[in-house]
C-alpha cells in the first residue's frame, strides 16, 4: 500500500469483504444499547460519587456530552468505510498508516488487558458465593467459554451479547423504575428522601468535581465495539447509522438518569457506596429482599459481557492491522469467516494480564495498568482529527456516503478536541493520573514511531 494519506486501502475493504456476515440487525441493535451498560457504570461510579457527591451528575452530563460527539464523528466514517479496523483503518486513510497503526495496536493492548482485568473481575464476585474455590480457576474458565464461543462463529459472539445485552437493560430499566417511585415516595415501604441528600451539591469543591469528571469519562468505554461489528453485519450501513442516532438518549437515560437517582436515595456519603456499588447500595438502602444480590448477578453478567465484547473487538482490530501489513501476517488466517488465530493471541495475551496480576502485584502489573490508563482518549484524539480530514475528502469525492452527518462541522468536532486536551490537562494535575498519562504517551509515542518507520520502508520498497 502506498504511503500517500489520499489512497483508499482497497486490502482493507477485501478482508473485510472476507469476514463473516453472521450479525444481524437485531444483535446489533442490542450490542449498541447494552454496550453502553458496562462494569464501569456499575462498580467504578461509585468512586467517582465519593469524590464528587452529588455533582457526579453534572460529571456525567459532561463527559456524556464528549462521548456523543466523539461517536456521531465515529459514526459518520464508519458509515462512510465500514471496516473492522473501525478507527484505526479511518486514521490510517485520513493521516498515513502510521497513525492507523499506533491507534490499532495501543486500543488492542487496552482490550486485551481489559479481558483479563474483566476476568478478575468475575471471578471475585462468584468467589464471593462459592468461598475457597480458586480465583483463577474462574477466570481459565471464563476464557475458555467466551474464547470457544468467539472461535465457533461471529454469530455466537452475536448471541451472547443479544441476551447480555437484554438483561443489562432489563435490570437497569427496573432499577430506574424502583428509584424513581422511591423518590415520589410511592414505593411502599419506603419513604422519599426529597432533595436532603442534595444539599451538599459540592463536597469536595471543584477539585472533587474534576476528580468525579475524570472517573466518568472512563466508565463510557465500549461505544466504540458497535462500529467494529457492524463490518460483519448483513447492512453495516445501516446498522452504524442506528447505533450512532440512538446514543444520546441511550447516555442521558442509562448513565445521568441512574446517577441522578443514587445520588439523591443514597447519602453520597455512604461506604457502602463504594465497598459495595452505588446500585447494590441504593437498592440495600430501599430495603427491597434480595435486590442487591440480583444486583450482583447484573454486575456479573456486566463483567461477562465486557470480557466477551473484548476479546471479539481485539482479535478483530488485530486482523484488520494485519490485513493492512501492519501486523504478523499468521494472525490473518481466516477459517470458515473467523480470525482465529488473532482470537487466541488476544485470549493468550488477556490470560498473561491474569497471571501477572498474581506473579508480579507490585511493579509489571501496575506498569501495565498505567500504560493503558488514557489510551481511550489517545483513540478518541485519533477519532476526531481523521474526521476533520476525511469529513471535506467524502463530500468532493464521494457526497453519498455522508448517511450520518457530525453535528455542527467543523465547530463542534473542534469543541470536542478542545475537551480532551482539557481532560489531558486535567489528568497532568493529578498525582495517580499523571503517571497513567506519562505512560499512555510514551507507549503512544512508541509505536508511532514504528509505525512510521514501517510507512517509509514500505514507501522505499
Amino acid at each position: 500500500m502506498p504511503s500517500s494519506t489520499t489512497t483508499e486501502t482497497p486490502p482493507q475493504q477485501r478482508a473485510d469483504a472476507s469476514l463473516s456476515h453472521g450479525l444481524k440487525q437485531r444483535h446489533l441493535s442490542m450490542i449498541a444499547l447494552g454496550g453502553v451498560i458496562g462494569a464501569g457504570l456499575f462498580v467504578g461510579s461509585g468512586a467517582g460519587i465519593a469524590a464528587a457527591g452529588p455533582s457526579i451528575v453534572i460529571a456525567y452530563t459532561l463527559s456524556g456530552v464528549l462521548v456523543m460527539l466523539v461517536m456521531r464523528m465515529l459514526g459518520e466514517m464508519s458509515a462512510a468505510y465500514p471496516s473492522s479496523g473501525s478507527f484505526s483503518a479511518h486514521a490510517e486513510r485520513a493521516i498515513g498508516p502510521w497513525a492507523g497503526f499506533a491507534a490499532g495496536w495501543s486500543f488492542w493492548v487496552l482490550l486485551c488487558t481489559a479481558v483479563g482485568l474483566e476476568g478478575i473481575g468475575a471471578a471475585k464476585i462468584v468467589q464471593s458465593w462459592l468461598p475457597g474455590t480458586p480465583q483463577w480457576m474462574w477466570v481459565a474458565l471464563f476464557m475458555v467459554v467466551f474464547c470457544g464461543a468467539n472461535l465457533a462463529a461471529v454469530k455466537n459472539f452475536g448471541e451472547f451479547e443479544f441476551w447480555f445485552a437484554a438483561l443489562k437493560v432489563g435490570a437497569i430499566s427496573l432499577f430506574l423504575i424502583l428509584g424513581a417511585l422511591a423518590i415520589a415516595g410511592v414505593l411502599p415501604g419506603t419513604d422519599s428522601p426529597g432533595a436532603s441528600n442534595l444539599t451538599d451539591f459540592l463536597p469536595h469543591g471543584s477539585e472533587g468535581l474534576l476528580v468525579g469528571l475524570l472517573a466518568s469519562v472512563f466508565a463510557y468505554g465500549g461505544l466504540e465495539t458497535v462500529t467494529i461489528a457492524a463490518a460483519e453485519s448483513e447492512d453495516p450501513v445501516r446498522g452504524v447509522a442506528s447505533a450512532v442516532r440512538t446514543a444520546m438518549w441511550r447516555i442521558a437515560l442509562f448513565y445521568i438518569g441512574s446517577m441522578a437517582v443514587v445520588v439523591t436515595l443514597v447519602p453520597w456519603s455512604s461506604e457502602e457506596v463504594v465497598a459495595k456499588g452505588p446500585y447494590v447500595a441504593t437498592l440495600d438502602h430501599l430495603g427491597i429482599p434480595g435486590a442487591g444480590q440480583l444486583m450482583n448477578v447484573v454486575v456479573l453478567v456486566a463483567l461477562l459481557s465486557a470480557m466477551n465484547a473484548n476479546i471479539y473487538g481485539s482479535s478483530r482490530i488485530a486482523y484488520s492491522l494485519v490485513e493492512r501489513g501492519q501486523g504478523p501476517k499468521a494472525l490473518a488466517r481466516l477459517s470458515g469467516g473467523v480470525p482465529r488465530a488473532a482470537v487466541l493471541t488476544s485470549c493468550f495475551f488477556g490470560f498473561v494480564c491474569v497471571l501477572l496480576s498474581y506473579w508480579r502485584p507490585d511493579d509489571v502489573f501496575p506498569w501495565l495498568l498505567n500504560m493503558i490508563g488514557a489510551v481511550i482518549l489517545v483513540v478518541w484524539i485519533f477519532i476526531a482529527v481523521s474526521q476533520l480530514l476525511l469529513r471535506r475528502r467524502i463530500e468532493r469525492e464521494a457526497p453519498e456516503k455522508l448517511v450520518v452527518r457530525m453535528w455542527g462541522f467543523p465547530w463542534l468536532t473542534w469543541v470536542a478536541l478542545a475537551g480532551m486536551v482539557a481532560i489531558f490537562v486535567l489528568m497532568a494535575r493529578e498525582p495517580g493520573t499523571r503517571v497513567q498519562l506519562c505512560s499512555t504517551g510514551g507507549m503512544t509515542l512508541v509505536l508511532a514511531a514504528v509505525g512510521y518507520a514501517w510507512q517509509r520502508a514500505r514507501a522505499r520498497r
